[in-house]
């Protein structure tokens, strides 16, 4: 048995209550504050780098036509990660699911660095997306047995300032490797960074949150290992379905949507797509927030790159700001003062959402200035701030000890499965109405503005907006029914939760 893997223990007594003047950074907590947030910190550093130098690797991999599949191959693979981590963390502890998940993030970086071919580089990133879903799954299982219940909207509050830095940095060093040592580099030079999460935060979870709740670790519940593996191929297929416009991706689209359905049925909490009060709301609410805004924001750099000639550089940059006021948003909501107000900052933060995404198109006007888009998004991302820091505290809140790796897998799969369907509708939205001339257009021209196709972006943009109007109502049921006993949080059929 490895140093790094917790042995079965026998029922202990509770680790001793730090002192309530003890904040994140307390000594109480500080080693393991700055180890989890270090492995936030490298998974936000790349999201931001690959990103930027993925379309150089499928030139010269000759892989233009999977480009799509190395992003969809992550989300699909997170999906399953995320049910198997829930599962993993709550029968023996979040420290091993989050050992293998760091390493097998590393192990598809590397993969994914070294491909000489576009398809070894597609399974680079789906070993990769397995790795992120269990690590995230793990770290809020962390924060649950960890904390003390006052102190998870500042750590909360910390993982979103973790973003900041690479969201502004992470472009800007990613282009510059890419340009003058090539894109491999980007990928073989991320896991290095593995170093300081593996050395800092694994002996620190082993001390406060290892082992079972109970004492006794249980088996797997394998329907729901199969369920995990229906809803990501399922997603997978949907994805496939909508990229490739004919009818002949009504098989792979039909398959799809049988294997996903009952998949997310049996794998969200009773009542999510009714909106009913309590945690199922929260769930609903995480994938209607996350999914309407990245399918939107995946657009902004497009439509200012190819409608109104800015650089890619400039373009990815007018997203800076967002990282620092997102951030602003969840430490608002990590405030003392405000937890008593925290639904209502919710419905607040969906409306700035809905708002925020609804004026990006104005842009399209050529006499609107450009810089007010910057300017929206910001607005937009203080919302996010407010919104996806709130529903991490609510569900932990919710849920049973024993409970809180099933529902923060539950919520992860609400938030990666909202991006994959909504990107997939806006996707095909965008096609449908000429968004294919945009990206030919943009290509011969180089960097100047490519045709103009405003009803391509605008068919995308005006319905997340709707999306996000919807979360707002979601918003307002976020309190459990006060007359009814709490409901199975990890789906109907959790017997074993």
């Amino acid at each position: 048995m490895s140093a790094l893997e917790p042995r079965v223990p026998q029922k202990t007594a509770p680790l001793p209550t730090p002192p309530r003047d003890s904040g994140v950074m307390g000594p109480a907590y500080r080693t393991l504050s700055i180890g989890i947030i270090s492995v936030v910190f490298l998974i936000a550093f790349e999201a931001t780098a690959v990103g930027t130098a993925m379309p150089v690797a499928a030139r010269e991999l000759d892989g233009i036509g999977l480009y799509a599949f190395a992003f969809s191959a992550y989300f699909t693979t997170s999906l399953f990660g995320m049910v198997l981590a829930g599962q993993w963390a709550d029968r023996q502890g979040p420290l091993r699911p989050l050992t293998v998940g760091i390493a097998a993030f590393a192990a598809g970086l590397v993969v994914s660095g070294t491909a000489g071919a576009m398809w070894v580089f597609v399974c680079g990133r789906a070993v990769q997306g397995f790795g992120g879903g269990l690590v995230i799954v793990a770290l809020y299982v962390v924060v649950s047995r960890a904390y003390e219940e006052r102190l998870r909207p500042a750590i909360m509050a910390a993982f979103a300032a973790s973003w900041v830095v690479p969201s502004i940095v992470g472009p800007l060093a990613s282009g510059t490797v890419t340009e003058h040592l090539g894109w491999r580099w980007v990928f073989l030079g991320i896991p290095a960074l593995v170093v300081v999460p593996l050395v800092v935060a694994l002996p620190a979870i082993r001390r406060t949150a290892s082992g079972p709740v109970d004492g006794e670790p249980r088996a797997f519940d394998r329907r729901r290992i199969r369920l995990a593996l229906g809803i990501s191929v399922g997603a997978g297929l949907l994805q496939y379905a909508a990229q490739d416009l004919r009818w002949l991706s009504l098989v792979p689209g039909v398959a799809g949507a049988a294997l996903l359905v009952p998949a997310v049925l049996g794998l969200l909490p009773r009542g999510t797509y009714l909106a009913r009060r309590g945690l199922p709301s929260v769930v609903l609410l995480r994938g209607v927030a996350a999914g309407a805004f990245i399918a939107a924001e995946s657009f902004v750099p497009l439509m200012l790159v190819t409608q109104r000639g800015l650089s890619p550089t400039m373009a990815g940059f007018s997203l800076a700001l967002g990282g620092v006021t997102w951030a602003g948003g969840s430490w608002v909501q990590s405030q003392g003062r405000t937890a008593p107000y925290r639904e209502r900052l919710m419905v607040v933060g969906m409306v700035l959402v809905a708002l925020a995404i609804a004026a990006a198109p104005a842009v399209l006007v050529e006499s609107v200035p450009v810089w007010s888009l910057a300017f929206a998004w910001a607005v937009g991302c203080l919302g996010m701030g407010l919104v996806i820091g709130s529903t991490s505290v609510l569900l932990l809140k919710l849920s049973p000890p024993q409970e809180v790796g099933a529902n923060s897998a539950a919520l992860q799969i609400s938030d990666a499965l909202a991006n994959v369907v909504l990107l997939a509708a806006g996707g095909a939205a965008f096609a449908a109405l000429g968004g294919g001339a945009v990206g030919a257009a943009h290509a011969v021209t180089a960097g100047g503005a490519g045709a103009s196709h405003p009803a391509a972006f605008a068919v995308v943009f005006l319905p997340m907006a709707c999306v996000a109007l919807v979360g707002a109502w979601v918003a307002t049921r976020l309190e459990p029914a006060p007359t009814h006993p709490a409901q199975p949080l990890a789906g109907p059929h959790s017997a074993d939760a």
